[in-house]
């Protein structure tokens, strides 16, 4: 997490986005090559998969930048095409999502929005997207948030 100002913010870490292009740099040689050599039909398409994924993780670490920032005035989300400034009173809620998989917990940061035009948006967030655990940005947005009062009980639990 950052500060500007009265504004906090929360982005993928900078080691992780460069990380993400190193390897969508080497997976695209990786699909030049296997191309090249003439190799099979299923290592060219994996190889071409996996440089286009890691391409499109890597554009949004970089484009997305902060991913949330929050103010007195709202929210404002940042995704690879399209960036939403949400004022307080149109964030229709904040939640913890605990989920476990493979015998681990992990927990994802679910806001439920509505855009201007009034369609709902639900945007979920991560740690590695947030470059924070959610449970600290959800008592830090809870904070923020008009009508809360300290002392509140914490995250529901989901």
């Amino acid at each position: 997490m950052t500060t500007q100002g009265d504004r906090l913010r929360w982005s993928t870490p900078v080691g992780a986005v460069v990380v993400l292009w190193v390897l969508a740099v080497a997976a695209t040689g990786w699909s030049v090559t296997v191309l090249v050599s003439g190799a099979d039909a299923a290592g060219a398409l994996v190889a071409g998969v996996a440089a286009l994924g890691l391409s499109l993780a890597a554009a949004s670490g970089t484009r997305a930048r902060p991913r949330l920032e929050a103010g007195p005035e709202g929210l404002t989300v940042r995704r690879l095409t399209w960036t939403r400034h949400v004022p307080w009173g149109r964030v229709d809620d904040l939640r913890l999502l605990r989920t476990r998989r493979l015998g681990r917990e992990s927990v994802l940061l679910e806001l439920e929005l509505r855009d201007v035009d009034d369609h709902e948006r639900l945007v979920i967030l991560g740690r590695a997207e947030l470059g924070a655990d959610p449970v600290d940005v959800f008592d830090e947005l809870a904070a923020l948030r008009p009508g809360h009062r300290p002392g509140d009980a914490g995250p529901p639990e989901h």
